[in-house]
């Protein structure tokens, strides 16, 4: 094997391991345990029902407040022991005042805006239960989803829980709706797993919740706080933990413009979070959590959108040794690559015209995500990102 073959054999494995590889070994390892009756088996208590300080931080979300107010109320748990608290900092188009028109709503409101995370910071030190959750002024939540994230922390092992994000879609939902729908199905499943193994890599900033004695202040131009949080609460020693039936329930974005500017703020976060979570990367000191780290989030953030990018001139220079219009194995290869791109192309192209052919969804969607790596990693670099509230449309 030249080195042209194993330079290209290595970036389709990274790429490979990184989107269904991973998924299939945790499948894999999950199976074998449960048959084995090695799988962990909680002991949860039942009526566990601990003080719940519901934190929400809005930016000018008005419209949003009527509705989510009235979800809150409908939340199955003791109304006395959930305290919902809003942090409102920088809202300038009535939220505040909106807010205080209800009773039993605690508002923190500042004029300056200051991101999520400086109003996070700022809100937690007003929050005095054991637990707190977090979840989106524009999300609602599963009647029972308080309930289900509680009773996870009667394990005193865990010390973060994550909800399920689901998207509202409908039949004439795009390619940004139908493509985040799948990817977070895939995500949901993945989560099950990795929980099951030992520890969910990160929260949904939808709806997660922590112990409220392990919050710890977080830098004030962090991009991806509920991953930041979550994980160094796992760095504690603590497990995070995923209960799909507590949910929270938003619509797709409204288009694919607007899904790539959420992904691509996502992602320059994940840059940022990778090199301020470093010391994960030491298996020797965090054993199976890096293990699911660098498979889980670590590898689609760095290597596997890069080697997706290198495999195409390698694979070409391969397929010219070939002959690049014979059937032999890697001018094949070539042209399944090829056909890919043109497919996510000919989905572009249908997208801009309000044709929607769901076959070709997919790989756009997959190669939407991937160029906001690539687009993320650039503002990381440049510093341009701001931690300011930039939430995408959503659709109707």
């Amino acid at each position: 094997m030249t080195a042209l073959h194993f330079i290209f054999w290595f970036l389709f494995l990274v790429v490979f391991y990184a989107y269904i590889g991973y998924g299939l070994i945790l499948f894999l390892i999950i199976r074998i345990r449960r048959l084995s009756g090695l799988s962990v088996n909680r002991k949860l208590e039942t009526g566990y029902e601990p003080d719940v300080t519901l934190f929400i931080a809005a930016y000018n979300e008005k419209e949003f407040i009527a509705e989510k107010i009235k979800n809150c109320h409908e939340l199955d748990y003791p109304p006395k022991k959930l305290h919902i608290t809003w942090v409102t900092d920088g809202s300038d188009d009535g939220t505040p005042e909106e807010l205080k028109k209800y009773d039993g709503v605690r508002v923190f409101h500042l004029p300056q805006r200051s991101g999520k995370i400086g109003a996070m910071n700022r809100g937690m030190k007003f929050v005095e239960t054991p637990v707190v959750v977090f979840c989106d002024a524009n999300t609602l939540l599963g009647k029972e989803s308080i309930r289900h994230i509680v009773r996870l922390f009667s394990d005193p092992k865990v010390g973060c829980v994550s909800g399920e994000k689901r998207i509202f879609s409908k039949d004439k939902d795009g390619a940004a709706g139908a493509g985040e729908g799948l990817y977070w199905k895939y995500e949901s499943a993945l989560k099950k797993w990795d929980a099951e193994l030992y520890s969910v890599v990160g929260a949904a900033g939808e709806l997660f919740a922590i112990r409220t004695e392990l919050y710890e202040e977080v830098e004030r131009d962090t991009l991806l706080d509920d991953f930041i949080i979550s994980l160094r609460v796992a760095q504690k020693g603590y497990t995070i933990q995923y209960d799909p039936d507590a949910y929270a329930i938003e619509t797709a974005s409204a288009n694919v413009k607007e899904e790539l500017k959420r992904k691509i703020r996502i992602s320059a976060g994940g840059i940022q979070s990778v090199v301020r979570l470093r010391s994960l990367l030491n298996f020797f000191k965090y054993g199976t959590l890096s293990f699911q780290y660098i498979s889980h989030r670590v590898l689609r953030w760095t290597l596997a959108p890069l080697s997706l990018l290198l495999m195409l001139p390698v694979g070409l220079a391969l397929a010219i040794n070939d002959g690049i219009f014979t059937t032999k194995f890697y001018p094949f290869l070539l042209w399944l690559q090829i056909l890919f791109y043109l497919s996510a192309l000919l989905g572009w192209y249908l997208e801009n015209r309000s044709i929607r052919l769901k076959v070709l969804f997919i790989p756009y969607y997959f190669f939407i995500m991937n160029l906001s790596v690539f687009l993320g990693f650039k503002r990381y670099l440049k510093g341009s990102q701001t931690v300011n509230w930039e939430r995408a449309k959503r659709g109707k």
